[in-house]
């Protein structure tokens, strides 16, 4: 019988994700020792299987480092990933992510780093916030070509309402802790995206890029795979 899993004592690594889900597995970095995500990482390296890692502090991206594992690490969505023997998904269609701001830079990346990594293409519409609207109305054609759409927002979050009424996609909205004091760490924005009144909305948790990287994935599948 196949292993669908391996107990490596403080975790139990699952093999068998990319069978049962089409998409390859992922660790949340933060919280684990250095030495802890580097034994997660050796046993992926082992089985042959490709991991990304989220939340992957610079820190624990040095003590890997060292060890001469194949992994590529961007900085800017705490992204780390580990490429494995399995063959990788490549999925027709495109995602657009954009952002409100350039704050909202992180969470972007973390959902088109994530998105790349599942094998899907990605196109970034980065600071085109609606206080310039010109901004993204420069743009709107261009993204109106993608088959899903994941907005990113702080503030008072409204960049997911104004591109949903103008878009014929799904649209992921992704509300960051990005602002003043009375955005409430996110909770502002999240409350605006789920009460908007544009049709089409889904909304995924505060700073959450690798959630909504993974429905939009799910979403594009629908459109096949090109080795299909």
């Amino acid at each position: 019988m196949k292993d669908i899993y391996t107990d490596i004592g403080f975790a139990k690594l699952d093999l068998s994700r990319s069978e049962r889900t089409g998409m390859p597995e992922t660790i949340y970095a933060a919280g684990k020792s250095e030495e802890q995500l580097l034994k997660i990482l050796q046993t992926f390296f082992e089985k042959g299987l490709s991991v990304l890692a989220t939340r992957c502090s610079p820190e624990q991206y040095e003590f890997i480092k060292k060890e001469k594992l194949p992994v590529c690490y961007d900085k800017t969505s705490k992204t780390l990933v580990l490429k494995g023997k399995e063959k990788s998904a490549k999925y027709k269609g495109k995602i657009a992510v954009l952002t409100g701001g350039t704050a909202d830079l992180p969470v972007a990346e973390e959902a088109a780093k994530t998105a790349e990594f599942f094998g899907a293409p990605v196109e970034r519409f980065y600071d085109v916030g609606i206080t310039g609207l010109h901004r993204l109305i420069s743009k709107i054609e261009e993204i109106k070509r993608a088959d899903v759409i994941i907005a990113v927002a702080g503030m008072e979050g409204a960049l997911a309402t104004v591109v949903a009424g103008q878009v014929k996609a799904p649209v992921i909205a992704v509300p960051t802790s990005v602002g003043y004091g009375a955005s409430f760490g996110g909770l502002a924005p999240l409350l605006t995206m789920i009460n908007s009144c544009a049709e089409g909305i889904s909304v995924v948790n505060i700073d959450n890029g690798f959630g909504a990287a993974v429905q939009a994935c799910r979403i594009l599948r629908l459109k096949g795979t090109k080795d299909e």
